[in-house]
């Protein structure tokens, strides 16, 4: 991990040595401008990909953060005489607030609705500058002290200036793309259902993002009007605006501290250089170019140039063997059910009193009562359409009944958010797997670990423990997408363990597994149980049920049809009937 990081920090300063080269050997102004303007989209890109990038929720409104940076930058330099070295930092402050403003009301929405909404906003500020008076905004040049208001006879040094806001900008998102913020808006953007069940608050991260992205980009702004020396609603609230800092991050790869300035670097010069050569023929040549850009990068690399060539790179080190887990077991056929010991007077942990649930006329949970007792293995069993998945959101947050209460631990929990109810000792895995596939299997533990760490170093010691008690130890370098069906059912168990519960909410785990992995996974599950963790399971494999669990309760349209030991509940004529099936029947006879 070291090495990596180190060679992260080696690439960044390489990279600023050579631009800085290349900046001080041009000599043709309108070349030193480029140079200037190259790495201020750069960091628009960044400050778009630090929340759109790594939260996925897109927005069209970074527009409304630049153009406040470089209002003020300028309006504080006419009217209070404010020099741009504080009135820049300033501008990045105003930008952060915006978004706390921007983001509160915002984030009630979804999809694209929250995208429209977004474009809405830099949109009404541009009519509100017209309308203030504001249409063309000049700075005044300073003759006695131009270098206290970053005034310079060498255009070169703007660049140089521009450079180092970019490079502190990278260095700022490698920095949070390590650390538990960025896992975790990356664990939202991949599956924020995942996310907030392994006890990612999603909202308040989405909103640390969109702060400081709105802080990078404000200031971004500022500089902008310095090197440009006027303003106007237009140029800095303009769609065009938040478009470029959409498009340069997209071609280059989003969700990367690379991605943007790649993006830059190659489409920035390419569309002013076309401009200056090509612009009395092709009017808005330039829009063309980012035009171009964006329908090749869908069709060649849809997530952009930095992922393509990094899945290329990762295509030629995968092996071809899959590695054999750490913990063998036998078939699924030949598990013996273990001896526990269990006197039925153990401390209630989970209780579900009358819960009910109905979208629209369909009833999918219809008064549902059970408790589970500390140290229990619960299986819940019953036809498809029964009901137990739409249970298990209601017992975990993301489904609030209609009526009835859940209680853990004593304490009613109904209408607690997931992530909430995860911080209170709930893990969960899901029927549908949910890997952040983008991510290694460590990190996609470690961000199930920081539910309760109390230090990144703590959250990584916590997955590799994890990681550890499942078998997953030799992959935890790959990333998971990578991983078979079998790895994928494990990472999920991994990070939902990584959060310490006191109870684990299985959903169909085995599915998709053939006997010899649906084995070595039930062995995990009872090595786990054997510890005093508290399961409980949705399965249709049978067979491992019967030798795993130690009681069932038997779901039907939404209601419960019967509840008891195993014996007693296979034999059970009403479940064989709704369940089990003829087949059954025949085998136990």
């Amino acid at each position: 991990m070291n090495t990596l990081r180190h060679r992260h920090t080696i690439a960044i300063v390489v990279f600023g040595i050579v631009y800085a080269a290349i900046t001080m050997f041009v000599e043709n102004s309108y070349y030193q401008l480029i140079m200037a303007v190259v790495p201020v989209w750069a960091v628009m890109g960044l400050a778009w990909n630090l929340f759109s990038g790594y939260s996925g929720l897109v927005s069209f409104g970074h527009a409304a953060f630049f153009g406040l940076g470089a209002y003020f930058v300028a309006l504080a330099q006419t009217h209070w005489g404010l020099s741009p070295w504080i009135s820049i930092p300033c501008a990045g402050v105003l930008g952060g607030l915006a978004g706390i403003v921007v983001g509160m009301p915002t984030f009630r929405l979804r999809g694209h609705y929250f995208a429209l909404a977004m474009l809405a906003y830099p949109l009404a500020l541009l009519y509100v500058f017209e309308w203030l008076g504001y249409q063309e905004l000049t700075l005044p040049m300073q003759r006695e002290a131009p270098i206290l208001y970053m005034q310079f006879e060498d255009h070169r040094v703007y660049g140089l200036l521009a450079l180092a806001l970019m490079l502190g900008a990278m260095a700022l998102t490698r920095r949070l793309e390590r650390s538990r913020f960025g896992l975790s808006l990356l664990a939202i953007k991949q599956d924020e259902a995942a996310a907030e069940a392994a006890g990612i608050d999603a909202r308040a991260w989405k909103l640390k993002a969109l702060t400081l992205s709105g802080a990078m980009a404000g200031a971004a702004g500022g500089f902008y009007a310095i090197v440009l020396l006027v303003v106007t609603p237009a140029a800095v609230f303009g769609m065009l605006v938040s478009a470029q800092a959409l498009i340069v991050t997209m071609f280059g790869g989003v969700g990367t501290v690379w991605g943007p300035v790649i993006g830059a670097v190659v489409l920035v010069p390419l569309s002013e250089l076309l401009h200056a050569k090509l612009g009395n023929l092709v009017p808005g040549i330039q829009g063309v170019v980012y035009g171009v850009a964006i329908v090749a990068v869908i069709l060649l690399a849809p997530e952009g140039v930095f992922w393509k060539l990094r899945d290329l790179r990762q295509s030629r080190r995968v092996p071809d063997d899959e590695p054999v887990a750490a913990a063998a077991a036998a078939p699924a056929a030949d598990i013996a059910r273990p001896e526990r010991h269990r006197t039925g007077q153990e401390a209630v942990i989970l209780e579900a009193r009358g819960v009910s649930k109905s979208f629209g006329g369909l009833k999918a949970v219809q008064s549902v009562s059970f408790e589970v007792r500390e140290g229990e293995i619960l299986g819940i069993i019953g036809p498809n359409g029964a009901g137990k998945t739409t249970l298990f959101n209601l017992l975990n947050g993301f489904v609030r009944p209609d009526e009835g209460e859940v209680r853990l631990d004593g304490r009613v929990i109904t209408g607690t958010r997931p992530d909430q109810i995860c911080a209170a000792g709930v893990g969960r895995t899901f029927q549908v797997v949910k890997p952040f596939r983008r991510m290694t299997v460590l990190d996609n533990v470690v961000v199930g670990a920081f539910v309760h760490a109390s230090s990144e170093a703590d959250a990584r010691q916590r997955a590799q423990e994890a990681v550890r008690r499942v078998g997953l130890e030799a992959e935890s370098g790959r990333l998971a997408g990578q991983l078979s069906t079998k790895q994928l059912r494990l990472l999920e168990l991994a990070r939902a363990l990584a959060g310490q519960p006191k109870l684990l909410l299985l959903d169909e785990t085995l599915a998709g597994l053939g006997p010899q992995d649906a084995a070595e996974v039930v062995d995990v599950i009872r090595s786990l149980a054997g510890t005093g963790l508290t399961v409980v399971i949705i399965e249709h494999t049978m067979p491992a049920m019967v030798k795993l669990v130690d009681r069932f309760v038997v779901l039907d349209h939404g209601a419960v049809l019967t509840s008891g030991l195993p014996a007693a509940v296979t034999r059970d004529p009403a479940v064989i009937d709704a369940y089990l099936g003829k087949r059954w029947r025949a085998a136990h006879a």
